[in-house]
């Protein structure tokens, strides 16, 4: 046999083994055309918070407590929910104070910004541990006093991720910042928006920025009044050192004093937790946590019937002006209130207000924002100032737009008394399962469900776990029915002031879409 046919066997061959290969290993030919499969619902496997400084009174008292809901099927074993310090303090000081301070105050500073090494928050730190979660289901808290609580950073893995939240609850008895300010704990991003804050002389709103990554991050602050742009010429490029606290005072950014702003926090690098801590006069203060993401419609639950005053603010952040018509979704309907009566128009990249006074007559309410007839569906934020009480024994509160519960929400620190939980269900009526959890010192979950009626709005006092000891969690499910809108209000009276604080319940996002795959070898032709 000479050396041409040996070649011409062996190329044979290897053409055989190819084509064999290819016949064994090519896509079944059913599978390339058929449909693709819904994706998988499954559990997030790790959870951020950021919780930023809670006060700078000496009187402050600041409850957090930390919790996920149990039950979460797919979410495996193990895994950690810790709450820590952030690495460097929070800082709030004037550079001119910098060039006082000796070399030893200097290395003082630079020591208390190096991070520890005795324990793990979850976010990647080496740092000691404030509060953490050891299971789902039942909460845990723990309590700061004074001016000297830092932010806090953490996160939350395996089965403690899916739901995890947080509350920061600060009670501050005298003096400018008095009141019962509370918060849910952010989760870190790159675009926030507060309509509702203010430059005005009667108010200090800051925009506290908290890092929770181990790189620097870089903040532009913008801030819009009722004729536009409020012109800043320190508003851009601000560094928030990694894992640490930054708050802005917003009339230092702007000479310009307005009663209703409109505050848009972005990053160029990074990501951060951004929100806002109004203090006023003579209403004391809270927190306003960011609108939901701009849309043509917009629910704001949660006002307590016994309001006395409450003012909408809204924001049309794109090209296009927005007429809208505003209603109050009550207990036996949605109307449209005198103070409403014509529509309310907003102008793009300009705050709009309306005072509708004592809007909800003695009945728990929600707002409802919408286009006008006619009008055409323009994307806008929104937030409610909230006042209860009259004369000098007045609290202030803020309730941001928030999308409706899809699958699940839950806020923590609830207590025996003092709690209402609103459900607002602006279109079909719903059907929604409560749980009480546990208590965070004892006692069981209590499960209650509830039919809240189309275009109305239904406040309850909500279940309180069996033997309850400590604070314990909410968490609502949808059952059936049309959206839902939820939120908590706390009220505390001291020396006469009708403290509360409202905190919404937007879907908590625990579950994920993971899209079905398989192997397709195709893609290597």
């Amino acid at each position: 046999m000479n050396r041409t046919t040996l070649s011409l066997i062996a190329v044979a061959t290897a053409l055989a083994a190819v084509t064999g290969f290819a016949a064994v290993s090519a896509p079944d030919p059913v599978d390339s055309t058929a449909t693709a499969k819904t994706p998988a619902r499954l559990p997030v496997e790790r959870s951020s918070l950021l919780c930023p400084a809670p006060s700078t009174s000496e009187l402050a008292e600041t409850v957090y407590t930390s919790f996920t809901p149990a039950g979460t099927t797919g979410a495996g074993t193990g895994g950690a929910a810790e709450l820590a310090p952030s690495a460097a303090p929070l800082t709030d000081t004037d550079p001119a104070d910098d060039e006082k301070k000796t070399d030893e105050d200097k290395a003082k500073d630079d020591k208390a910004k190096e991070p520890a090494t005795d324990g793990a928050d979850g976010a990647d730190a080496k740092v000691k541990p404030f509060l953490a979660l050891k299971e789902p289901g039942k909460p845990v808290s723990g309590t700061k006093k004074g001016a000297d609580a830092p932010a806090l950073v953490g996160a939350a893995t395996g089965p403690l991720a899916p739901g995890w939240t947080a509350q920061q609850t600060t009670t501050v008895t005298a003096g400018d910042s008095r009141g019962l300010l509370g918060m849910t704990c952010t989760a870190p991003g790159t675009d926030f928006w507060f309509p509702g804050a203010s430059t005005d002389k009667s108010r200090q709103d800051y925009v506290h920025l908290t890092n929770p990554d181990d790189t620097a991050a870089v903040a532009d602050i913008a801030l819009f009044g009722k004729e536009g742009t409020l012109k800043s010429d320190t508003g851009e490029g601000i560094p928030v050192p990694a894992r640490s606290s930054v708050p802005v005072l917003l009339s230092t950014l702007t000479g310009e004093a307005e009663p209703n702003v409109t505050v848009h926090v972005s990053t160029r690098t990074g990501r951060v937790g951004a929100v806002v801590n109004a203090t006023e006069e003579k209403t004391g203060g809270d927190w306003l946590a960011a609108s939901a993401d701009a849309a043509p419609r917009a629910v704001l639950p949660g006002i307590p019937g016994d309001a006395t005053s409450v003012r909408l603010v809204v924001f049309a952040p794109g090209e296009d002006d927005a007429e809208l018509k505003v209603q109050l979704a009550g207990k036996s309907g949605t109307i449209v209130p005198s103070s409403a009566a014509e529509p309310l128009n907003v102008k793009s990249g300009m705050t709009a207000s309306l005072d509708l006074g004592d809007v909800t007559k003695g009945e728990a309410g929600a707002v409802r924002i919408g286009p006008a007839e006619g009008g055409r569906e323009t994307p806008v934020v929104a937030a409610l100032r909230v006042v209860r009480g009259k004369g000098t024994d007045q609290e202030v509160a803020f309730i941001p737009a928030t999308g409706p519960v899809t699958e699940r929400a839950t806020v923590a620190d609830n207590r025996a008394k003092g709690s209402t939980l609103t459900l607002t269900a602006p279109d079909k009526s719903a059907k929604v399962k409560v749980t009480a959890s546990a208590g965070s010192g004892g006692g069981e979950q209590v499960v209650k469900t509830y039919t809240v009626k189309g275009g109305t709005t239904l406040a309850v006092t909500p279940p309180v776990p069996a033997g309850l000891k400590g604070s314990y969690a909410l968490t609502v499910e949808p059952e059936s029915g049309g959206p839902v809108h939820a939120a908590r209000a706390l009220a505390v009276t001291q020396d006469g002031v009708p403290m509360f604080t409202v905190q919404t319940l937007p879907d908590d996002r625990g579950m994920v879409s993971v899209p079905a795959t398989k192997e397709d070898l195709s893609v290597l032709k």
